[in-house]
């Protein structure tokens, strides 16, 4: 693992300080849009455009760099992410903010390709995986970080919108200037929905609803807080709470997964992701409460992301998976997109509460349908299914791919060292023969 982190660590500091600035921006606009008196409903469209603007990135950016290659995209996106943090204070104002968090989400759909497919390929297949692994506790940890940077400042002023700029145009050095020559890329073709519900109903049901889910905890939870009259420090730990249980749950809800019927593993976070939110929605408990609440929501939310995508993939064939995850992959923004205008709407209509209920609902509807999918057909056995893979919600279709082929040169190591254990043990005849000799 050190090697590892010796050998990629400018990528990864970089792709940290990102997810610092990516993080603070998230959390900060939903705060100082209640010091601007936008409206809730107008703060969703805010946080939504995030989402459209990520899903146009996932589709338009490799063209771009087919066109003008790795470098020139990257800078270009990452000065743009830079300048539009700082005129987020500019234009304190809703249509603004919906065209600048478009842009924003654009620009960093491409940088996370980009910083994605440098990190695959300065990766051997031998230190691929524990690359990736440490790819997504950077980025973890940067988000939790930025959720600590909200306290050194006034949300009312510049210095918050100015610090998440400085971290980003930063974060471009030491991956700009890494001795990893530009790699080459290929854009992966995504499986029409046909054949994904084909394959698997429940991964496309699944993983729309699951979308809104995410989206709705990670762009309108700071909306929320300041809705329920929280302050900075209580709404950024509300933050990081989601995100550090979801770092926290995802090993042992992965472990279950390759141990039992995945169908019951999704119920079951879904159902505790529902139990959580209506008893939060119906009680009104005190913040550390809140805290727990978020902690667990979070672990179960991120967890069902790669539990969705590895059912899926079980149903298909190896050479099918990139594609399939793809098409998932873009069913799940369609999903984000939606997330925080429905939540917006709801909690302009019953208030803060909506928040909670929407994320109920959805988590519920993902149980119940996991559940009526198990009495549709058999779950495959534990030995015909793949094993979990750990996957974020934030990573593109390249680490998607990465994280896959990782997975299947694993599991073929395995079988042979099975199949050569298997071979060297003597049989039983020859166990007797050893007897009566």
């Amino acid at each position: 693992m050190l090697l590892v982190l010796r050998q990629t660590w400018p990528l990864l500091l970089g792709i940290m300080l990102l997810m610092v600035g990516n993080g603070m921006q998230g959390t900060l606009l939903g705060i100082r849009g209640k010091i601007e008196g936008i409206d809730t409903f107008y703060m969703s469209l805010v946080m939504s455009a995030y989402f459209a603007g990520f899903l146009f990135g996932s589709r338009m950016v490799p063209e771009m760099i087919a066109r003008v290659g790795h470098v020139r995209v990257f800078a270009a996106l990452g000065s743009l992410i830079s300048a539009i943090l700082v005129l987020y204070a500019a234009f304190p104002n809703w249509p603004s903010w919906v065209a600048l968090r478009v842009l924003i989400g654009f620009s960093f759909s491409g940088v996370y390709i980009t910083a994605e497919s440098w990190l695959n390929a300065g990766s051997t297949n031998e230190t691929r995986g524990q690359a990736l692994s440490l790819y997504m506790i950077m980025q973890m940890f940067g988000i939790v970080t930025a959720q600590a940077l909200l306290n050194v400042g006034d949300p009312a002023g510049y210095l918050l919108f100015v610090i998440p700029s400085v971290l980003v145009s930063l974060s471009f050095t030491p991956i700009l200037l890494a001795a990893s020559p530009a790699p080459s890329f290929e854009t992966i073709q995504r499986m029409t929905f046909r054949r994904l519900w084909e394959a698997s109903p429940l991964g496309m049901v699944g993983i729309f609803l699951l979308g809104g889910i995410i989206s709705a905890m990670f762009g309108m939870a700071s909306v929320w807080g300041t809705a329920e009259g929280l302050n900075v420090k209580q709404i950024s730990a509300f933050v990081a709470a989601i995100y550090v249980g979801g770092l926290f749950l995802q090993y042992p809800i992965g472990w279950a997964s390759d141990r039992m019927d995945r169908r019951r593993v999704i119920m079951g976070a879904a159902l505790v992701g529902a139990v959580v939110t209506f008893a939060i929605f119906a009680t009104n408990p005190p913040f550390w409460v809140l805290l727990i609440g978020a902690a667990l929501i979070g672990g179960v939310a991120n967890p069902l992301y790669s539990l969705l995508i590895a059912y899926t993939n079980d149903y298909l064939d190896y050479s099918d998976m990139a594609s399939a995850s793809a098409g998932l992959m873009f069913i799940n923004g369609l999903g984000a997109v939606a997330g925080p205008l429905v939540t917006g709407w709801l909690m302009s209509v019953m208030g803060p509460g909506g928040f909670f209920l929407y994320i109920g609902v959805l988590c519920a509807g993902i149980a119940g349908y996991a559940a009526w999918r198990m009495t549709r057909r058999e779950a495959p056995s534990a030995d015909e299914t793949g094993s979990y893979t750990l996957l974020s919600p934030t990573a593109t279709a390249v680490a998607v791919e990465a994280r896959l082929e990782v997975a299947q040169e694993e599991a073929e190591a395995e079988a042979e060292a099975e199949a050569e254990a298997d071979a060297d043990e003597p049989s039983e005849a020859d166990k007797r023969t050893e007897t009566t000799g």
